[in-house]
């Protein structure tokens, strides 16, 4: 049983990675014998994880079939939790968001609030028509550190939850939950839309600034599970005050805040506004680059790897993505150009994505 269990599960796996394939193809493969990987597909088919994609170009016989995995046959819901809001989304298998949600909710820590995003959960799913079987289950990221499994927070001062435990969301929300760090997550969901990674450094630009270190596709979270806290590396000796109490923090120079708080908390109007040449706009933008490129030169230097630039300011980093790496290259002993260096590929809620990737990936490990 366990061997059939394996050999399933490296079909589905192919099948997940690649476009449709023949059966034929699959076994050439995975070097499995014809009647193997046809008997895994039926069972694979009766459970509505793989479907008929069609009939290939005939090569002077019958048409062989098709076969690809059905994204549509499982979906995860992923929640952001932040100080103020609430983004939540649902995808299916593939990590494609079929719908998306940010509410202002600050967060109190309290079982009112708790219960609240339990109703914004079912009533999402409602919303989005989906049958509750086909729900893998809610994952949560938080601006928080957790424990070494993930069940309750060890560090939080962006929201207050030290101490609090995925009972808090569990209670009210009918579906397997599991906890992130926000930085993570956002890391994760950008590993999964470009495959072909191995190694990031991801730097996550929200209102605090986190970061995520993947190594083999696999976040490596450190002895004390908080790996990837770039916010609070040093980079100005004795400079601004950090909301941590540590002086010339990374966040304290590279939060997203310091571009919108120009606009009244709006950092698309920011943009808006930098591309229109207009002042204190590209001002705070010269001063803001200037810390960035020494954060993303010591990422660099440290890990070796290529950096994706993430969270709010990230997602419109795709237009300045080219001046930036000139300025990056100029910093590096190394390297005459910037090339390692990306703007993130979601733009939308990759972090509450990269928490319910994690349903995602369970689930085909467990097939």
């Amino acid at each position: 049983m366990e061997i059939k269990k394996i050999n399933r599960n490296a079909i589905y796996k192919l099948l997940y990675r690649h476009e449709p394939l023949s059966i034929q193809e699959i076994a050439l493969t995975l070097n499995m014998s014809l009647p193997t990987v046809t008997q895994n597909i039926k069972e694979l088919q009766e459970r509505d994880l793989v479907i008929e994609a069609g009939l290939f170009e005939s090569t002077g016989g019958r048409k062989a079939k098709a076969f690809a995995y059905n994204s549509a046959a499982k979906y995860a819901v992923g929640l952001d939790i932040t100080r103020n809001h609430v983004g939540i989304v649902i995808i299916d298998l593939s990590g494609k968001v079929i719908k998306h949600e940010r509410r202002q909710y600050p967060f109190v820590n309290s079982k009112e609030y708790f219960a609240g995003v339990g109703s914004l959960v079912e009533n999402f799913i409602k919303e989005c028509e989906i049958d509750n079987n086909k729900i893998l289950g809610v994952g949560i990221a938080l601006p928080v550190i957790l424990s070494v499994d993930r069940q309750t927070v060890s560090y939080a001062t962006v929201i207050d939850f030290k101490g609090g435990s995925v009972k808090s969301f569990s209670e009210f929300i009918p579906y397997p939950c599991l906890l992130s760090n926000d930085a993570n997550a956002g890391g994760l969901a950008e590993m999964w839309v470009d495959g072909n990674m191995e190694n990031v450094v991801y730097l996550s630009l929200n209102n605090s600034v986190g970061g995520s270190i993947i190594t083999n596709k696999k976040v490596y979270t450190g002895e004390n599970n908080r790996s990837g806290e770039f916010g609070h590396m040093t980079i100005v000796p004795n400079g601004r005050t950090c909301y941590c109490g540590q002086l010339g923090c990374v966040d304290a120079y590279c939060s997203a805040k310091i571009l919108s708080d120009s606009t009244n908390g709006n950092i698309s109007e920011f943009f808006r506004l930098l591309k229109a040449g207009c002042e204190p706009q590209v001002t705070i933008w010269k001063e803001y680059l200037d810390h960035l490129i020494i954060a993303i030169n010591n990422l660099r230097m440290l890990y070796d790897c290529n950096v994706i630039l993430g969270g709010y300011v990230g997602a419109y980093l795709e237009d300045h993505i080219d001046s930036i790496r000139e300025l990056v290259a100029k910093r590096n002993t190394f390297e005459v150009d910037g090339s390692y260096l990306h703007a993130c590929k979601y733009k939308l809620e990759a972090t509450a994505v990269g928490a319910a990737l994690q349903h995602v990936e369970n689930f085909i490990n467990s097939i």
